[in-house]
């Protein structure tokens, strides 16, 4: 399964409908993951603002494209760990708005470290050129009583 498209990306993170914002698995690994999407162009994406869509959303794609790494990388018949993005460090923009951005957006995420209670990422947003729209790291904490209880009520 290196491939999935949004249906399949929906049956594996906690985002459903428009919330969710990526439209393609293009690959995957144990430490990686690359995705892609041009909701950022949808009118209609729920965290558009009257100004537009802006910059700092590019945090919570990658955020959704670690989720689903996380649902990927469980252990076969293991549900995947309920988590809660905890902070995120050293971002840098290099547009201002997301919804200006010509064609498909690529979105990766490489896990650094990570134990059953937290996990390290690094992410980059870019272009379809290659040009960074997002950057930085996040702590995604897993398995907290929160957690835990928002997996429960879903």
């Amino acid at each position: 399964m290196n491939h999935l498209d949004r249906a399949g990306i929906e049956q594996r993170i906690p985002h459903r409908g428009s919330m969710c914002l990526l439209e393609k698995l293009e690959s995957w690994d144990a430490q990686r993951i690359h995705c892609s999407t041009s909701t950022h162009l949808d009118a209609g994406n729920p965290l558009r603002t009257a100004s537009g869509l802006m910059a700092p959303n590019a945090i919570e794609y990658a955020a959704q494209a670690m989720a689903l790494h996380g649902g990927l990388t469980a252990s076969a018949g293991q549900a995947p760990s309920a988590g809660y993005l905890a902070s995120v460090r050293s971002v840098r923009f290099g547009v201002e708005r997301l919804d200006r951005v010509d064609g498909a957006m690529q979105v990766h995420a490489n896990r650094l470290s990570g134990d059953e209670r937290q996990v390290l990422y690094e992410f980059s947003v870019l272009d379809a050129t290659g040009r960074s729209l997002a950057q930085g790291r996040a702590v995604v904490v897993l398995n907290t009583p929160l957690a835990s209880m928002e997996s429960n009520n879903a």
